[in-house]
């Protein structure tokens, strides 16, 4: 079977257009729902999270209605990370666990996320399966049969106390400034208790979410404004998190900023000396850089990457028995503490770094020098398909000869946006541009 709801994380797209409407969410909840209640047995529930859109309130109601049509029982968790949700559709028992956001995406958006009862995202088979129930006659459950929902407390709470708990517990981060940009979503609550518990002087940024202004100039898709909150509070450094809590970049006391490389690159090497690095391997991503890959190989750890979304991450994660992996946008996955990708649990182990060393954020959060990497992203409607056009093909065939040797090439459609990605790494900047460039032009004549 395959997907074409859902994307490389779950099903996203402009709301009140298809797939982001209510009747289409509503008949996805019932789908997983059946597909969830497919031994046909009693007493299963759904926990339900989301983030601070305005449009979660409907897309929140159409799911509810959707799964208790089925018989599930939902409970409904209000705003909180998508990491939360992956910790607490296991400790709750529950059968499933949504997640209602679009991630780092504009509040104009939203998208569904699905968690299996063991708090991992679930595999492209499950969600073809999922698709194939959507697309047919879906069956209700008997009317004594219908499920019950109901609002829970205390989930968030229980997730700053996970969080808690996986540091060390003497750790003490008295005297240390931190600013927290939440990008007015998931975390606004979350992240500013986990650090005053902590100890540290807090400095909020992006946690005064009204519906409409989530990722909006702040978040990890600008970070620049937790840059200037850093230097205006003479900060030691930056927790930067995306809308729903599951990407991190870390910005040091001078502004600069680390990305996901960065960060996975001081874990891993820690992790090593430790002797804690399952595998003596990190995974991520064919958009990690070159450079990280260099940094592991002088160091004796070796990096298997697999397709774009931590999904895959995680998924190779299991299959080889790894605990560290994630994406160079922020996707830092720690499987020893959490499910799926965590801004925050990295943020925190972060700075739990900073306290062991006595070293300032920007002495860790440069780890290795990158390799000139460019992205370049094209947008296209949904239907058009300029990768297969014949130029476009010839274009990439001659870049990938030119950068033979000294570099790679890396073109994909997103698949959360309705864009191309291009993206290079070259040691010749000249020639990155140029090669990048070319394709660009010949990839928007095409689109």
């Amino acid at each position: 079977m395959t997907r074409k709801l859902f994307g490389t994380d779950g099903a996203r797209g402009r709301v009140n257009t298809h797939p982001m409407t209510a009747d289409a969410v509503l008949r996805l909840g019932a789908a997983a729902g059946r597909y969830f209640r497919r031994d046909g047995s009693a007493a299963h529930h759904v926990i339900i999270g989301k983030d601070t859109r305005l449009s979660g309130y409907m897309f929140e109601s159409a799911l509810t209605a959707g799964f208790t049509s089925t018989g599930m029982n939902v409970l409904l968790l209000g705003p909180v990370p998508t990491p939360a949700v992956g910790l607490l559709v296991r400790s709750m028992g529950a059968d499933v666990g949504v997640m209602i956001s679009a991630s780092h995406n504009s509040h104009e958006d939203n998208g569904v996320k699905f968690f299996g009862p063991d708090g991992f995202k679930l595999s492209d088979e499950a969600e073809a399966a999922i698709e194939a129930i959507m697309a047919g006659d879906i069956k209700p459950a008997d009317p004594v049969s219908i499920g019950r929902a109901r609002r829970v407390e205390g989930g968030l709470s229980s997730y700053v106390e996970n969080l808690q708990s996986t540091l060390p517990g003497d750790l003490d981060l008295a005297g240390m400034k931190v600013v927290i940009d939440c990008a007015n979503g998931a975390a606004y609550r979350a992240a500013p208790e986990l650090l005053g518990k902590l100890g540290a002087t807090v400095t909020e940024v992006g946690t005064s979410p009204d519906g409409k202004n989530i990722n909006e100039n702040c978040g990890t898709t600008c970070a620049a404004t937790a840059a200037e909150a850093v230097s205006a509070n003479d900060a030691d450094v930056a927790i930067c998190l995306d809308g729903d809590a599951d990407r991190v970049m870390i910005i040091d006391e001078a502004g600069e900023v680390a990305d996901g490389d960065q960060i996975m690159a001081l874990f891993a090497a820690r992790w090593a000396d430790e002797g804690r690095l399952q595998g003596n391997t990190l995974v991520t991503t064919v958009m990690s850089n070159l450079g990280l890959e260099r940094f592991l190989e002088g160091r004796g750890v070796s990096l298997l990457r697999t397709s774009v979304g931590d999904r895959y991450v995680v998924e190779a994660m299991r299959a080889g028995g790894y605990n560290l992996g994630g994406e160079q946008s922020g996707h830092i996955v720690m499987t020893d503490h959490a499910t799926t990708g965590d801004g925050l649990l990295a943020g925190v182990h972060f700075l739990a770094e900073m306290r062991r060393t006595g070293r300032s954020a920007s002495e860790l959060r440069h780890m290795f020098e990158p390799v000139p990497q460019l992205l370049k992203n094209i947008r296209c409607s949904e239907g058009a398909q300029p990768l297969e056009s014949a130029i476009v093909k010839g274009a990439i065939t001659a870049a990938e000869k030119r950068l033979a040797g000294t570099g790679r090439l890396l073109i994909r459609r997103s698949g959360t946006e309705s864009l191309i990605r291009v993206m290079a790494e070259c040691e010749d900047e000249a020639l990155l541009k140029e090669v990048v460039d070319g394709i660009v032009a010949d990839v928007e004549a095409a689109a």
